[in-house]
């Protein structure tokens, strides 16, 4: 019996394997940043830039060249915990092709998150949205 729930173990792993390895086969190091996305068409990659003068959110997003897309990238905030996030900071940038998005730089000691929402202007139904980890 331990052999068989094994096997299949062993089966879904690697069917998970082949079916998740064409979408992130490829990673590219972003412009002036350590950070590494995968290029899937039209799926934000999003991150924060901490230094002394405070947190910045970034997020891009690989789209074919003719396609008008957008990103647009939220630093938020929590005061306390359960309270509600708070946007602090946020940058939207439209344009044909892959785009890149900045917000200012924010001060704060408390908990953080960035997230981005990405995908084609005209289509908000395909638009993706994904946040980082609270830090």
């Amino acid at each position: 019996m331990r052999a068989r729930i094994a096997a299949v173990m062993v089966t879904m792993a690697g069917i998970a394997a082949v079916t998740a390895g064409p979408a992130t086969a490829a990673s590219v190091t972003t412009e002036n940043s350590p950070v590494a996305c995968a290029t899937v068409l039209n799926q934000p990659c999003v991150w924060q830039e901490t230094n002394t003068s405070g947190v910045a959110g970034v997020a891009q997003v690989s789209a074919a060249p003719n396609q008008l897309t957008l990103v647009r990238v939220e630093v938020k905030t929590q005061k306390a915990w359960g309270s509600p996030w708070e946007t602090v900071s946020s940058a939207t940038t439209v344009k044909f092709g892959s785009a890149r998005a900045v917000t200012q730089r924010v001060v704060t000691n408390d908990l953080k998150l960035v997230c981005a929402t990405a995908g084609p202007a005209l289509d908000a139904v395909k638009q993706v949205t994904t946040c980082t980890h609270p830090f």
